[in-house]
Order: C-alpha cells, then structure tokens, then sequence
C-alpha cells in the first residue's frame, strides 16, 4: 500500500500483517465521530492478531487535524490510527467506494479487511446512520487466523472457542487423523470438531 499521511507524517503498511481499512464519507460526520474511540478501546485486540488499522476521508489534511481534535473532545481517545488524506479520491476510487447515488465525493462507510497477501478477504458496507460493529470485525479476524492455519471453517455465529466445521475436501479418515478430538456428523459434508489451537 502507499505511503499515506498520518496528520502529516510517512507511514508505510507493514508486510506481514492484516490490515483494517475503514473509509469515512467525510470528516466531522457525527456517527463516524463516535468510531475510532471504539479502535482506540480495542488496540490491544487489534495488536493480538497482528492487524493493522487505517482510516480513510477524502477530506484534505487539514481537515483531519481539526477532525483528530473532535474526536479526542466527544469521546475522551485520541486517534491511534493513521487517516489518508484522499481529497484526489484516488484510493476511493480504487476500492469502489464513491456512492453512486450519493455525490462524486462521498464516499461509502465500507471495512475492508486485507490479508497478509494484500488482497481483500472481506468487505461489509454500513449505511450513514450505523455505526460499526468492530468486535464483529475482531472476530472475523479470529475466524481468518484459525481457517488459514487449519482445514477448518467457522459456523453461523462462532466465536472463539466454539466447535468448527471440517472443510468437504477432508475425508473422513483424513479427518480422524488430523482431528484427534474426533468430529461429529450432522450430514456427510457437515462435520464439527473441536476448536485446534490457535
């Protein structure tokens, strides 16, 4: 990724880690006012699994310092997230976040999660008036770092610890061998096991 502005300073997005894109439609929005104190709240959750967060308006700089200040006044954190300065909506552009049926300037309130290959793994676009659920985000993120290091994937509504689901292309004697907890079948292609070890 670039080297976006963090208020005025170089940053570059580290290789080896997951990154959480958060576009804003512009600075001094209320509902997005309330958000980064919650990343400010949840950085150590962020810092466990080795993601990365960065903020987006297409506002100018500028702008986002005096946005920085009203942010730290409503909700009591200061921003401990770099915020791209994208007032040439170049990298609105790229991630498609310009609303069609809003303006050529405003942009989407979209989360983009990006793997450590630097491709999106997941997008979830929020209308204006909800905020976003960033412990949903989190467990995404578990969900992301479990799946990728084991033939498993996570049920409706998992969370770290509950049981998992064995991929279809494990057999089932792969599955006793790799699962030793054993698994348990509720259809030929839907096995659960319990949760490997991060």
């Amino acid at each position: 990724m670039a080297r976006p502005s963090r208020c005025g300073q170089s940053w570059r997005w580290p290789a080896h880690r997951r990154g959480l894109l958060s576009s804003h439609p512009k600075d001094f929005t209320p509902v997005c006012t309330t958000e980064p104190g919650e990343v400010w709240r949840l950085k150590g959750e962020f810092d466990k699994r080795d993601a990365k967060v960065i903020g987006l308006s297409v506002d100018p700089l500028g702008s986002h310092e005096r946005w920085v200040s009203d942010i730290a006044d409503a909700t009591g954190h200061a921003l401990n997230f770099p915020l791209i300065a994208d007032s040439d909506r170049k990298v609105a552009g790229l991630y498609g976040m310009i609303h069609p049926n809003a303006s050529d300037t405003l942009t989407v309130r979209s989360v983009f999660v990006i793997g450590s290959d630097k491709k999106v793994k997941l997008t979830i676009t929020y209308p204006a008036s909800t905020g976003r659920n960033f412990e949903e985000i989190l467990r995404v993120l578990d969900s992301f770092r479990l799946t990728a290091g084991y033939s498993v994937a996570t049920p409706v509504n998992w969370h770290e610890r509950d049981d998992v689901i064995i991929v279809t292309s494990v057999s089932d004697e792969d599955a006793k061998e790799k699962f030793p907890k054993g698994f348990r079948a509720v259809k030929p292609y839907l096995r659960f096991t319990p949760q490997p070890k991060l």
